[in-house]
């Protein structure tokens, strides 16, 4: 007989209490489920059950051995839903943790086109400028910029952007340019009030180690879009991405504040909890934004 439908017999038994809510569960006949019982315990050379007229209960190598085919049995369930599970169409509800820039200006104009390919998924898309807690806040996945701080979660790029400090040409003409990282501590500097670092900007220098800028700066805000805003009116110089500040230089409303220095260069991640598997609904959005995003960046948005 079937190892595995042996010990399902037994634990099943042992679940229901006996040999007929057992044969009901399993839906076979109550003598199958005695059979596979009895094949079992000769096999193991141990009763694993005390029988009685009233009542069915483990023995003491029954419930130690139960413990362990209980284990058994719903690893196979999971590997049996695993397999189940990755090959069906990706369906549910996607909960999703974007930037506000970059869920606006790049996230949500794709987005119709994934829900075409795949009408059984629902998006949930959450604009924030706070680092969020995937697991704990129950997210799916995030899209996040730059160095990844939480090593514990699986990650996949799906592109690359650029960090440069802008400024308007009219800034420069009133204010002059800065030719060289210090010069910085002489100009107004407009900060992302929602960094982790606070307002401090990593800069690589030509030398290739990384200074540190540290300014009050002339205006915080809590939104990268805000900034280029801002750095377009003239009211001073900010560090922002690619992804934002592309157009805009394109077009001559803001320029590169030291041009001479390296290349800022950083990723776009597609961020999820850990786990054996990735979800089809999750593992469907993160392909499509590999395949969307393809011909775009670093400086190319």
């Amino acid at each position: 007989m079937d190892r595995l439908t042996e010990m399902e017999a037994f634990a099943t038994v042992v679940d229901q209490g006996g040999f007929t809510d057992a044969a009901k569960k399993m839906g076979i006949s109550k003598s199958a489920v005695s059979k596979h019982v009895s094949s079992l315990e000769a096999r193991l050379g141990a009763r694993l059950l005390n029988r009685t007229t009233r009542r069915v209960s483990p023995t003491e190598i029954g419930l130690a051995y139960y413990d362990r085919a209980r284990r058994v049995l719903n690893d196979a369930g999971e590997a049996d839903a695993l397999v189940t599970s990755m090959q069906s169409a990706p369906s549910g509800l996607l909960r999703i943790s974007v930037a506000t820039d970059f869920g606006v200006n790049h996230l949500s104009p794709v987005l119709g086109e994934f829900l075409q390919e795949f009408p059984d998924i629902t998006v949930n898309m959450v604009l924030n400028n706070r680092y969020v807690e995937l697991i704990s806040e129950g997210f799916d996945m995030a899209i996040r910029v730059g160095e990844l701080e939480d090593s514990s979660l699986r990650a996949r790029k799906i592109a690359e952007t650029t960090r440069r400090m802008v400024g308007s040409p009219g800034y420069f003409q009133k204010f002059g340019r800065p030719m060289r990282i210090d010069d910085l501590n002489e100009h107004k500097l407009l900060h992302y009030s929602s960094q982790a670092s606070g307002n401090v900007w990593k800069i690589p220098a030509p030398s290739g180690e990384v200074r540190q800028v540290r300014t009050a700066g002339w205006l915080s805000v809590n939104d990268g879009q805000s900034l280029l805003n801002a750095a377009i009116a003239g009211l001073g110089i900010a560090y922002l991405p690619s992804f934002l500040y592309a157009d805009a230089m394109e077009n001559g409303l803001v320029e590169d504040a030291i041009p001479d220095l390296p290349i800022d260069q950083q990723g776009i991640y597609a961020v999820y909890p850990p786990g054996r598997f990735t979800q089809p609904k999750v593992r469907a959005f993160i392909d499509f934004l590999v395949n969307a995003f393809a011909e775009k960046g670093p400086d190319r948005w």
